[in-house]
């Protein structure tokens, strides 16, 4: 218990005046060149010290065998990563003949060039005006004039999907590129290994490199694709006009809604782009969105970079506080103010008024909700919902602790939970899935896999069962019906989803060692143990077979991506956490691996209380790779201090 009082003493000094704990959400390689190109493309002027500073984070973050960069912080060099940032370290001012870019160049080079860059990097690269239009598979915005009812109208994507093809269409549509300078004349030459006026860009839609070839396109993909190439060479123009005119209205109903945040930076930065050309550099939306620029940037010892959203406020708090009550070290009274201002922080961020635009814009009832990020944000989760609800409920029981949030509100969480369930009894992510599965074989990216549809999650379905269970303790005639149905279909698709070597794949952290956590952390709040529950008995055994000679565990990253339990090197604190909060949920009867697991946490553990930053540790759409460096801070206290209270403080 010791190290756990440690860690938090160090943890607790890394709240914020408002009660949250801050953290980098950075790891894609992707978002950096998007603001940059935009910002280049938009004339808006890029600081000197945001120059200095995404350089340096850039340059830091160059494959240190190769040069290039990959997809995320922890991939290999591909023709998508090291086109992009290479184009943007030269917008920051690189000459072409510094080292970092000379290298950079010839890994490139070595890749293919930029010819074999997948289609999101194909766009920016037309956008800039250093890549031909007629390269790319075509975006029409036609889809959006689609009745509703048809499987394949935008509405039925997965809202991240939806709303980057979204500003896309829009500037595809009108073939919209920077003007010609000789800064993209030099980097025609720089990017391709051919001379750019030889290259045939027909056949360049669909030059993808195999290093950044994680969804190959399908033959129903390759077919709508030529059928939709000849209609752009003669789209009806009245039909195209009326199109346009509806993506400006969702772009600007998804603005209006998110404060002009968005739900992320790549779809902000598009639709920054679009408000630049269809309202001009001095229009309010252009303005809101330069100005929101610095929400997603965080500098940290290795340069500034661009977070994969606003933030991960809430998560994170609402995670902590898990950990905190659950180790007891919400008892101390030294602790009182930390957890008052965690409860300050969680009843502000909740949404407590309905959105200007919902349905025109396909978005889910937010009302009660808590987002990832903050309130501004607007966007429902199911999840960071339940971790909210259960934070606040465990924090308005301490002692002399005020009731902030009424019963009313926590009444509203629960709506929206419930009113997030599918049909399979999952719980998906932002919004009940609204297509089917069959929609992954028009996936265009190339480089993700399933972003077409919403899917059910373990991760997500065992976070809601947690806050119901948590909600009923505190509310137990509430909706109660309605309720222990809910919990009765999530079990049962929970069975399903269990794979026959007792794991769960984890598609929001790496990866069935996360997965497997979170269920049999669910599972225990109804009474499912190692010595009652077979499914149990087997995830129990599954993670015990994956443990390490030295205590501990620890996955890759590519078993995200092979959908295969993959072997870390050498194992990894955050994941040793997982597996021993999940082994001690279950009531795993050995005492010897758990305590294997506690030592070699307390031994990681820094003087000072710390734990030290080792491999990445989420993931989305399998490919990408994302940071979560609480985590290493969360779920060590968390582990260590349900050790400590299984084993009576042994």
């Amino acid at each position: 218990m010791e190290a756990a009082v440690n860690g938090f003493e160090f943890f607790k000094q890394l709240q914020t005046e408002d009660g949250h704990w801050a953290g980098e959400y950075g790891g894609p390689m992707f978002l950096i060149p998007g603001m940059v190109l935009a910002m280049h493309i938009t004339n808006l002027p890029i600081p000197e010290a945001w120059s200095i500073e995404l350089t340096r984070y850039i340059v830091n973050h160059a494959h240190p065998d190769d040069g290039g960069w990959g997809l995320h912080i922890e991939g290999i060099s591909s023709v998508f990563g090291t086109a992009l940032n290479y184009t943007a370290l030269r917008l920051l001012g690189m000459d072409a003949e510094d080292p970092v870019a000379v290298r950079a160049r010839a890994t490139l080079h070595k890749l293919g060039g930029a010819i074999g860059v997948p289609s999101w990097g194909k766009f920016w690269l037309a956008a800039l005006n250093v890549y031909e239009w007629d390269g790319m598979n075509p975006i029409v915005p036609e889809l959006w004039l689609l009745p509703y009812w048809l499987p394949m109208h935008p509405g039925r994507f997965w809202v991240h999907c939806r709303v980057v093809y979204l500003p896309m269409s829009y500037i595809y549509a009108k073939r919209l590129s920077a003007p010609e300078t000789a800064l993209t004349r030099s980097l025609r030459r720089e990017l391709f290994v051919e001379s750019y006026d030889t290259i045939d860009w027909y056949q360049a839609r669909n030059n993808i490199a195999s290093t950044d070839l994680y969804c190959p396109h399908t033959k129903l993909l390759d077919y709508l694709n030529v059928v939709l190439g000849w209609y752009e060479q003669y789209p009806l123009g009245w039909l195209r006009e009326k199109a346009l005119e509806e993506v400006l209205h969702q772009i600007k109903m998804e603005d209006e809604n998110t404060s002009y945040l968005d739900i992320a930076p790549v779809s902000m930065v598009l639709n920054m782009l679009v408000v630049y050309y269809s309202e001009g550099p001095t229009s309010k939306a252009f303005r809101e969105h330069a100005n929101g620029l610095t929400d997603f940037l965080w500098q940290s010892d290795e340069g500034m970079m661009m977070c994969g959203t606003n933030g991960s406020q809430l998560w994170d708090t609402g995670l902590a506080v898990h950990a905190i009550i659950d180790s007891g070290l919400s008892q101390d009274e030294n602790n009182h103010q930390v957890m008052l201002n965690a409860l300050k922080f969680l009843d502000v961020c909740q949404i407590t008024k309905p959105l200007e635009h919902t349905t025109e814009c396909y978005r889910h009832t937010n009302k009660g909700a808590w987002p990832f990020s903050t309130r501004a944000q607007s966007y429902t989760v199911s999840d960071c919902t339940a971790v909210g609800l259960k934070a606040v409920l465990e924090l308005q029981h301490i002692k002399d602790m005020p009731q902030l949030v009424s019963d009313e509100r926590l009444f509203w969480a629960v709506e929206v939970m419930l009113s997030l369930q599918n049909d399979d009894g999952g719980f998906a992510s932002y919004e009940r899935t609204r297509g089917p599965k069959l929609l992954e074989l028009i996936n265009p990216s190339e480089a993700f896999g399933n972003i077409m549809i919403e899917y059910s999650y373990p991760e997500c379905t065992s976070s809601v069962l947690i806050g119901l269970c948590c909600f009923q303790r505190h509310f137990p005639s509430h909706r109660a019906q309605e309720i222990e149905r809910a919990k009765k279909r999530a079990l049962e698709y929970l069975w399903t989803a269990q794979r026959d070597d007792g794991s769960w794949y984890g598609s929001w952290a790496i990866c069935f060692t996360y997965a497997t956590f979170l269920v049999l952390d669910a599972l225990s709040h109804l009474g499912l143990h190692y010595d009652n529950s077979a499914q149990v008995k087997r995830a129990c055994h599954f993670l015990i077979s994956k443990q390490q000679s030295d205590g501990g565990w620890g996955e890759t990253p590519k078993s995200c991506e092979s959908g295969e339990y993959c072997q870390h090197k050498t194992s990894q604190v955050v994941h040793t956490s997982w597996a021993l909060l999940g082994l001690l949920a279950a009531r795993f009867p050995q005492k010897d691996p758990l305590q294997r697991a506690v030592n070699l946490i307390v031994n990681r553990q820094q003087p000072n209380g710390e734990w030290l930053q080792e491999g990445i540790e989420g993931v989305f759409n399998k490919s990408c790779m994302i940071s979560y460096p609480n985590y290493k801070f969360i779920f060590t206290i968390w582990a260590l201090g349900r050790y400590a209270k299984y084993f009576n403080n042994a």
